[in-house]
């Protein structure tokens, strides 16, 4: 998901930047000080979802949000406030959830389950993530997506593992976790995607970081970031 928070006040937008790349499931985040530079940001790069504070200079948030509607895709809205007394009006102007300030990391992940059953996924292309071309002995190849168990950043390429081979990519790990999300492969770490499916166990080492073991490579234990251990455990039904 794609993010924007809009807030006056850049020690909130701050600490709220930090709960949400915490989640390990925004994409990218963009903020904004006030309505108008989050219509113009929005002009240039869409956001998914909102983050929206109410008391605003010049524009308040709840206009901002009633003015989002005049948009083809509107970001879904989520207010983030230290006042209680907007809820009522907030849910009429269709946002998906009121988070109170300071804002609790449980309820964060809560909005973020509402907002991810409402946004749709973006179409793609068979051609684009049905297979990924790398590179094999000088030559192009185009490896099906449910043969690979996980992907490993190198340097300024990626290295994809399937359970016989090893190949190299020029797509960087960043593209290719927005192509294969929605496949079951999952950002565990800063360097590694993970084909959920091929995740056969999963040990807590010293200090709570976890291993994966992957299924077809034996010896490979990858890390996860503790950043991503709230989200991994979700998506695995843990």
């Amino acid at each position: 998901m794609r993010a924007m928070i809009v807030d006056d006040e850049a020690p909130a937008r701050s600490e709220l930047h930090y709960l949400l790349d915490e989640t390990g499931r925004i994409e990218s985040i963009t903020e904004a000080s006030s309505a108008r530079e989050a219509v113009e940001k929005l002009m240039e790069a869409k956001a998914d979802v909102m983050f929206l504070d109410i008391q605003m200079p010049k524009t308040s948030g709840m206009q901002l949000a009633e003015a989002l509607h005049k948009l083809k895709n509107p970001p879904a809205v989520v207010f983030v406030t230290a006042y209680s007394e907007y809820a009522l009006e907030a849910f009429q102007v269709d946002a998906i959830d009121y988070l109170m300030k300071p804002v609790d990391p449980e309820r964060l992940n809560q909005a973020l389950d509402k907002v991810q059953a409402r946004v749709k996924p973006q179409p793609q292309s068979h051609s684009s993530v049905e297979r990924i071309p790398v590179v094999k002995s000088g030559r192009k190849v185009l490896v099906p997506i449910d043969q690979i168990r996980y992907i490993e950043a190198k340097d300024d390429y990626s290295c994809i593992y399937t359970d016989s081979d090893r190949f190299l990519s020029t797509i960087s790990l960043t593209k290719l976790e927005q192509k294969l999300a929605p496949h079951g492969f999952f950002r565990v770490h800063r360097g590694y995607i993970v084909n959920l499916e091929y995740v056969e166990d999963v040990e807590v080492i010293s200090s709570g970081i976890l291993q994966l073991g992957v299924n077809g490579i034996e010896g490979k234990k990858i890390s996860v970031s503790r950043r991503r251990v709230v989200a991994l455990k979700r998506a695995l039904g843990l």
